[in-house]
């Protein structure tokens, strides 16, 4: 019996990648961002919020990347930034189309491999950094970020032209190619920006880089050549973006201006956390109709297995506290629109792959079975107790090597709101409000614009 107990103990001893920075996101929710950091940097193991380890285990990478976002939430542009490439020189893409038992192999694989983050999170990171350049007005930092981002964004685009991701990316990228003069370009990335959702903070920037430059679209004819649009409502996760536009209010009132050279303020919000990974466990019977073809092997040898569950790691929302935005410029409200659901993006990426890591599971626990089995009727044929340890003893210690991965970036903001206006040049009184099941946070900003200049502000929350 003392085998077992040693077994049982390793099992349940074993604490996961959400385990361990469980602490920094419940600081995190509570607003505490300094402290946060300083608990990142503790399961890092430094104290400086530039330094780097010397050596990268298969969590370091993530834990920098978890630091970028903490540092771009406090406006630390520059330590930001410096994070979030050092992270990516480190990660790899995840492949959503391998077959099951790549995936298997790399989601149970106990963390022992580099963290490969999805689609959706490589893109978010390029666009989150391209944001870290904006709010220092460093155009050319900002462009060198747009170029990795649609580089990628192409690429993910030839192999899952289903799928298009990171609008906030491609708007950010299409802002900075206006403010070069890229009209054509800039056209470029607002066609990227509108294949997801319908924007009409879009529509006056596409209406005036129309006149100027010639790339074209159907969806940028919509609102070049066409009547004028409604001012669409911000869609809903899972909601779609036309129909929510059919009950939207009218447009803003807009910022009166007098200047022959008007300046513009962009202002990012983004609000909340994407869901995270976390173990969990079903019944085998359940787990099985779930994963349907992904199963290998005779599911009938489960029937005599002491392990009656699948574990493997499933997706845990994060407990936003606020999850919509508004702002208002000189006490005049301005249009807001959702650009990015990265919460609803990343549950859809893994409802792919969910049957895939299920299956794999479920061939593990027949794996399992089998060499169970050979060991119950070896020692059967001397004690049928023998026989039973064994085969308990050897499932067990099976189930320790096989721990679900649950790494993944919990402090991706979960929504991203954009909204820009243009204003006269001189000062401007700023108020962002976040609110939902939190209440209210307001933000207070006083901001100064140059003639035929810009100004963009971030605010991110991660709660």
């Amino acid at each position: 019996m003392a085998t077992l107990g040693v077994t049982a103990g390793v099992a349940t001893s074993c604490a996961t990648y959400s385990d361990k920075t469980q602490e920094m996101r419940e600081l995190v929710t509570a607003g505490q961002l300094e402290a946060g950091l300083a608990e990142i940097n503790r399961f890092i193991k430094v104290k400086d919020p530039v330094e780097l380890p010397r050596k990268w285990k298969s969590e370091t990478a993530l834990a920098i990347l978890e630091r970028a976002t903490i540092l771009h939430a406090m406006q630390s542009w520059d330590a930001s930034a410096s994070n979030f490439q050092a992270a990516e020189e480190q990660l790899e893409l995840l492949d959503l189309r391998s077959s099951a038992d790549e995936i298997g192999r790399y989601v149970f694989s106990d963390a022992a491999t580099h963290y490969r983050y999805t689609p959706t999170e490589k893109l978010s990171l390029n666009g989150v950094n391209l944001i870290n350049y904006l709010a220092q007005g460093d155009l050319d930092g900002a462009k060198i970020e747009a170029k990795r981002f649609s580089i990628m964004r192409q690429y993910l685009l030839d192999y899952d032209p289903e799928h298009a991701h990171g609008a906030f990316g491609s708007y950010l990228a299409g802002f900075v190619a206006e403010r070069q003069g890229n009209a054509d370009e800039a056209l470029r990335y607002y066609d990227e920006a509108l294949q997801e959702r319908e924007l009409a903070t879009l529509r006056d920037p596409i209406v005036r880089l129309g006149q100027r430059g010639s790339y074209r679209s159907e969806r940028l004819d919509r609102y070049i050549g066409g009547p004028a649009m409604p001012a669409p409502s911000a869609a809903q996760p899972g909601e779609d973006p036309a129909a929510a536009s059919e009950d939207a209010a009218p447009a803003e009132q807009p910022i009166p201006v007098e200047a022959a050279a008007p300046a513009e303020i962009l202002v990012v919000i983004k609000t909340g956390r994407v869901p995270y990974k976390v173990p969990v466990r079903i019944p085998v019977g359940a787990a099985i109709g779930m994963a349907g073809a992904f199963v290998t092997g005779d599911t009938r040898l489960l029937e005599h297995s002491a392990m009656k569950v699948v574990v493997f790691p499933d997706l845990e929302p994060a407990g936003n506290l606020f999850d919509s935005a508004s702002w208002t410029v000189d006490q005049i409200p301005v249009q807001l629109d959702l650009v990015s659901d990265l919460g609803a993006e990343i549950s859809r990426e893994f409802d792919e792959l969910r049957p895939k890591i299920i299956g794999s599971a479920i061939t593990r626990l027949i794996v399992r079975a089998a060499a169970a089995e050979g060991a119950r009727a070896a020692g059967n044929e001397g004690n049928e107790v023998v026989g039973l340890l064994s085969a308990l003893a050897i499932e067990g210690a099976m189930v320790v090597l096989d721990k679900p991965d649950t790494r993944s970036w919990t402090t991706l903001p979960d929504r991203v709101w954009i909204g820009r206006v243009q204003v006269p040049p001189g000062p401007h009184t700023l108020d962002i409000v976040v609110s939902g099941n939190g209440g209210q946070e307001r933000r207070t900003t006083e901001v100064n614009v140059g003639e035929g200049g810009y100004v963009v502000l971030d605010v991110t929350t991660l709660r």
